[in-house]
This record gives C-alpha cells, sequence and structure tokens, in this order.
C-alpha cells in the first residue's frame, strides 16, 4: 500500500512483506518514510564529538572525555558505570497514564546516569568512542580491532594506518575511503588487495599502480598505462607527495581520472536478491547498506552484520527480529533500542544488557519484567505494558523523537548524512551545538606549514595549527589542532607506490591543512548517499536501481556490462 509521510509528506511505499514483518512484531506500519526513518535513528548516535566534563558519581571528581556535552543528563566514567558501585534500578518509578510515554522516558534517561563513552577493552585509546579492542589509537570511532590507527571512522582490524572510513585489514594506508585488504596504499577509494600504491579507484588485486581506475590484477601500471619495473621506477620518480601542493595537484588530476571511470551501479558480492551498496554475503536484503556479511531478510538497514530478519535499524550485530534499533549486539525480538547487547523482548530502552521484557528502561543489567526501571511480576508486566502500548496508539514502533535526543543534531550522524543548518535544526526544534570557545592561540596558519615534509622538524609538535575552513564549513570545523608524535612518525617515514628514498620517489606525506573533523568530512564526500534512485546503465540503458543519483555524471553500469567491461 502507499502511504504519506507525516514528516516530509513524501509518498511510500509500504509492501506485503514489510506488513507481515510488522505482524510478527507486533507493532503498526510505519507513519514517516524510510529516509525520514532514518535520519531519526542517525539522531541519537554521535560518534566524533567529544566534550570534557564531570563525572558524576558520587566521590568522584575526575574530569571525563565524554560523548555527552555538559548538562546532559548524568554521566560516569564507562569503568565505573559497568561495575557494581551503583544500581540503575534505584531510579524507578511508576507509568503515569496522564503523562506521555516518551515524556516519562526522557525524564528516565536525564536521571539514570550513562557511560561517558562506549568503549570495550581498549588500552592508550582514550581519544575514542564507539570502539572494541583498539591499541595506540587516537581519534578512532565505530572501529575495532585496530593498532595505531589515527583519524579513522569504521575501521576493522587495521595496523599502522590513519585518515581512512569505511577500511578493513588495512596496514600502513592513509587517505583510504571503502578500502580492506591492502597494504601501503595511499589516497584511494573503493580498492581491494592492492599493495604499494596511491591514487587508486575501484581496483582489486594491484600492486605498484599510480593514479589508475577500474584494473583487477595489475602491476606497474601510472594512469592506466602499462610500464615495465624498472620503467615504472623511474616514472615514479617525477612525483613527490611528500610536497603538499603536488600531491594537491595530484588529487585534482585524480579527481579528474574518478569522474571519468566505470561506476559499478552498486558493490554487492557473493549475495543473492539484494538491492543497496557495499553488501556482502547476504540474502534478501532491500535498502540495505553496508552489509559486512551473512544478514538475510533485512530492510532499510545500514552497517549490520550475521543478523536476520531486520528492518530499519543501524549497527545490529547477531539480531534476529529487530525493528528501529541502533546499535544492537547478539539479540532478539528488540524494538526501538540504543545500545542493547545480549537481550530478547525489550522495547524502548537504552544501555540495557543481558535482559529480557524490559519496557522504557535505562541503564539495566541481568534483569527481567521491568518498566521505568521498576521491577514488576510476570503478569503486572504484560497488563502494564498493553496499556502502554494503546496510549501511544500509532507512535508504537517507532523510534524516539529526534527532539528527545541528547546529543545536538550536527554532532551526530544525521548531519553526515543529511546535513542541514543551524536554522533548519531550529525551526525542526533540534538542538545545534554551537562551537566552544577556544581557549588557545594559534601559532601557525596552514598556509604557513612548510610545502615538503623533508622540511618539517619536531619543533611543530609545539604548534597550534589553524585549519583552513576556519570554522567557515558546516562541519563541526575545530579552528585548529596539533601534529602528535606518531602521526609526524608516519608522514616522515611514509613510502607511497612502492617507491623508496634510493629511486628517488615515493617517500613521505604533507602535512595536513585541514583539522580532524573536516578531514572527515572530505572523505565522506567520496561515499554516496544511503539512498537509492532510478536510472538507466551508461552503456545498455537497463533500467538500475542505484546509489548514483539521475543528475549525476559518472559512467554507471549495471552489474552485467560492469563485468563485461572491468572484469
Amino acid at each position: 500500500m502507499n502511504a504519506i509521510c507525516k514528516n516530509c509528506k513524501s509518498p511510500f511505499a509500504i509492501t506485503s512483506d514489510d506488513v507481515g514483518f510488522y505482524e510478527k512484531l507486533a507493532v503498526p506500519p510505519p507513519t514517516w518514510c524510510p529516509e525520514c526513518r532514518a535520519r531519526r535513528r542517525f539522531a541519537w548516535r554521535n560518534e566524533r564529538s567529544l566534550h570534557k566534563r564531570k563525572c558524576d558519581a558520587p566521590g568522584h571528581t575526575e574530569e571525563l572525555i565524554s560523548m555527552y556535552s555538559q548538562g546532559v543528563g548524568k554521566v560516569y566514567d564507562y569503568q565505573f558505570w559497568w561495575s557494581d558501585g551503583w544500581d540503575a534500578m534505584e531510579y524507578g518509578r511508576d507509568y503515569d497514564p496522564a503523562k506521555s510515554f516518551f515524556e516519562q522516558f526522557m525524564e528516565l534517561r536525564n536521571a539514570v546516569p550513562l557511560p561517558n563513552l562506549s568503549v570495550v577493552n581498549s588500552v592508550n585509546s582514550d581519544y575514542s568512542n564507539w570502539t572494541e579492542f583498539n591499541k595506540n589509537c587516537y581519534l578512532v570511532f565505530a572501529a575495532g580491532l585496530n593498532e595505531n590507527v589515527r583519524f579513522a571512522n569504521k575501521a576493522l582490524r587495521c595496523r599502522d594506518t590513519q585518515d581512512v572510513l569505511m577500511a578493513g585489514d588495512i596496514e600502513l594506508g592513509h587517505e583510504l575511503v571503502d578500502c580492506y585488504a591492502s597494504h601501503s596504499l595511499s589516497y584511494s577509494a573503493n580498492c581491494k588487495s592492492c599493495t604499494n600504491s596511491a591514487f587508486l579507484f575501484d581496483c582489486r588485486n594491484c600492486q605498484y599502480c599510480f593514479g589508475c581506475t577500474n584494473l583487477i590484477g595489475k602491476s606497474y601500471c601510472i594512469f592506466n598505462e602499462q610500464y615495465s619495473k624498472e620503467e615504472y621506477k623511474k616514472k615514479l620518480a617525477e612525483f613527490d607527495l611528500g610536497s603538499y601542493k603536488q600531491a594537491e595537484e595530484l588529487k585534482k588530476k585524480f579527481e579528474e581520472l574518478k569522474a571519468n571511470a566505470i561506476h559499478r551501479h552498486a558493490n554487492i558480492v557473493g549475495s543473492n536478491n539484494c538491492m543497496g551498496n557495499f553488501i556482502t554475503n547476504s540474502k534478501n536484503c532491500s535498502f540495505a547498506f553496508e552489509l559486512f556479511e551473512d544478514v538475510e531478510d533485512a530492510h532499510y538497514v545500514v552497517a549490520c552484520m550475521m543478523s536476520k530478519s531486520l528492518q530499519d535499524s543501524m549497527g545490529s550485530y547477531k539480531v534476529e527480529n529487530g525493528y528501529e534499533n541502533v546499535d544492537t549486539n547478539e539479540s532478539n525480538n528488540i524494538v526501538g533500542t540504543i545500545t542493547t547487547y545480549t537481550s530478547h523482548d525489550v522495547r524502548y530502552c537504552m544501555s540495557c544488557h543481558a535482559s529480557s521484557n524490559l519496557f522504557g528502561c535505562v541503564g539495566l543489567r541481568s534483569k527481567e519484567y521491568c518498566i521505568l526501571n521498576k521491577q514488576y511480576s510476570k503478569e503486572e508486566y504484560e497488563k502494564l505494558t498493553a496499556q502502554i502500548i494503546a496510549s501511544m496508539g500509532d507512535e508504537y514502533g517507532s523510534f524516539f523523537p529526534m527532539e528527545m535526543s541528547p546529543f545536538a543534531y550536527n554532532e551526530t550522524i544525521a548531519q553526515e548524512y543529511f546535513p542541514i543548518s543551524k536554522a533548519e535544526a531550529a525551526s525542526k526544534g533540534l538542538r545545534w551545538l554551537d562551537p566552544e570557545t577556544k581557549t588557545y592561540a594559534i601559532t601557525k596558519k596552514a598556509s604557513e606549514l612548510p610545502d615538503h615534509i623533508k622540511n618539517v622538524g619536531e619543533d611543530i609538535l609545539k604548534e597550534i595549527i589553524g585549519c583552513e575552513h576556519g570554522a567557515s564549513c558546516n562541519e563541526q570545523c575545530t579552528t585548529a589542532f596539533k601534529i602528535i608524535p606518531p602521526e609526524l612518525q608516519f608522514y616522515q617515514s611514509a613510502i607511497w607506490a612502492g617507491g623508496s628514498a634510493s629511486s628517488g620517489g615515493g617517500r613521505g606525506l604533507p602535512l595536513p591543512r585541514l583539522c580532524p573533523n573536516c578531514r572527515h568530512y572530505a572523505r565522506l564526500k567520496y561515499r554516496n548517499p544511503l539512498k537509492l534512485w532510478k536510472r538507466q546503465c551508461s552503456k545498455c540503458g537497463k533500467d538500475i536501481e542505484t546509489s548514483y543519483s539521475p543528475d549525476r555524471k559518472e559512467k554507471v553500469y549495471c552489474e552485467a556490462c560492469y563485468q563485461q567491461e572491468v572484469m
């Protein structure tokens, strides 16, 4: 059936399969379109905005790095939060039928302490969030099993790497987007199993290549032209990525090459009956993005793995029967939850773990039959939850309202994928985070930095460098940044595209001119939106569903034409 979105007033479809899913989870059909539903969920996920604030635990006065800004609820150090030193059940309260459920949940959420960061078993990686098993990492977010990684988002099993977005099994990588299983790769996008290369787009199993697109199993190529090994080294010596000026010129040339390359309509590998982008080894998924492996019967989902029967979810790992969730692991039959692990039969809960039969709870562990953090018998629980669900009407099943989020809109991933201005946020009743007053003085402008890394000494570590954007952008610009010792060592020692000091090229990378936040947003621009359009294959004219909008000028090929032309 067709419906009209209550938020943006656009029409959207509800399929018979959708209806069957809603009936299974006993929720009514949605009243918002898929895009508005995604925006609403994303507004509850702050990955990269960090703040300093005091720990609110009694007897604790330490200053914390927190994803929650000062004045937003209560925050405990995450290690203390996970301890037995406090009890979230102490904040339990009766349900009031005279007040809306969401209003009562927000009051509870403001009262119950939340962990300052979402960090599990990480070492020397304090300035990171939503991470697991990281070591010696700095400004790394939504990432796990990394070591010596800096300025990364959604990185997995990477080593000695920095400035990457969506990267896995990378070693000695730099400025990468959607790259996997590669070594010594720089300035590249959508590549897999490539080594000793730079400026590659949509290449696989390549080594010693520079400025190439749509290559598979090639070596010693420069701008898609084949060279011998000796010719390659000689030609490579003409380039010097240690120079910021030359690196920027090569970036512009690479953008031209990328614009003229063949673009696969969707990156779907080893999957059956799937529609979306970046889907691996999955089955029966639609409007799906970043499915890493083994996802089945999932629709309107992002960043999921080893899960089944999902809709409108982001960040699900080993989840079955999940709807309208953000960050859920090893759980079953869950609706409207945030950061819920190893639980089942949970509705509208936040930071609850190892629990079952919860409704509207915050911070509980190993509990069952609780509503608003208050204990009930099984019979009482079932009776009261039925009453609450009836009072919610068609709001039941929908995710928490955006205006209830503990985060300002522009510090969440909603701003990354659905950007708006401060004025637009105000018109929608959403909070906006203005830049904090800075107490430091910029000691060196970006324009004053040495052009070549060989002219940079350790004295640069003492400088406060002004970001080239100077907060003139809409990208959470920090206005200034510092170079840290391992970062400087990385720039000075980097060997790119298989070059070496003896060959006259391939050594060193320039200092950045943008702060880490602005560099992150620059990488985001390399990725397509989490949206699909109908358009025609640029070669055969076949109708395709793709994340390339019809007004874009790239050559977008259907799978058959791509296989014929590139594979």
